[in-house]
């Protein structure tokens, strides 16, 4: 179970791989990690820029100057930075179930707002809504992402304890 927002570390694994691609200024982290979300995360600013003076500090990288735009601040990740990189990427493959759980979790809530009567939440005209249909519309997106970046969808028809058992996982 997670305590709150995205797995710990994320974000930095984010910044480091963006890094590795070119150097890059905040502001372009993060509209490139909201592209990578599908438009639907984008970190606070306040989260990105102590990472990147967090990794200057470390020497992970280093700020670079360009002529074409001398405004701005541009890290590059240094050799110290692309060993952390490779110790991130193991570390973030451990991340997962974190995944999945604030991905669960959160729709738990979206659900119990449209079923459960301790919630009153009310529902504009014209705006999203807590129900089934929109229920259903955010399930079929993600079978569309799914059917798109791996293969057909199947359904699985495993309970929880199922699933983790053929898996191998500790529940």
């Amino acid at each position: 179970m997670r305590k709150s927002g995205p797995p710990k570390g994320l974000i930095s694994y984010l910044v480091l791989e963006l890094l590795d691609e070119k150097p890059r200024y905040g502001y372009e982290i993060l509209k490139e990690i909201r592209d990578i979300s599908g438009g639907h995360w984008e970190p606070s600013y306040g989260s990105v820029y102590p990472i990147l003076y967090k990794f200057e500090e470390k020497g992970w990288a280093e700020r670079i100057e360009r002529e074409d735009e001398p405004d701005r601040k541009y890290f590059e990740l240094t050799d110290s930075g692309y060993e952390e990189l490779k110790e991130k990427r193991k570390e973030s493959g451990t991340k997962a179930r974190e995944f999945a759980d604030v991905i669960l979790g959160f729709y738990h809530v979206y659900v119990a707002f449209s079923t459960d009567d301790r919630f009153e939440v009310e529902s504009p005209e014209g705006e999203w809504q807590f129900d089934e249909t929109f229920s259903s519309w955010i399930l079929e997106q993600i079978i569309r992402h799914h059917e798109r970046d791996f293969d057909e969808f199947e359904r699985i028809p495993d309970t929880p304890e199922e699933f983790y058992e053929r898996m191998g996982l500790e529940d």
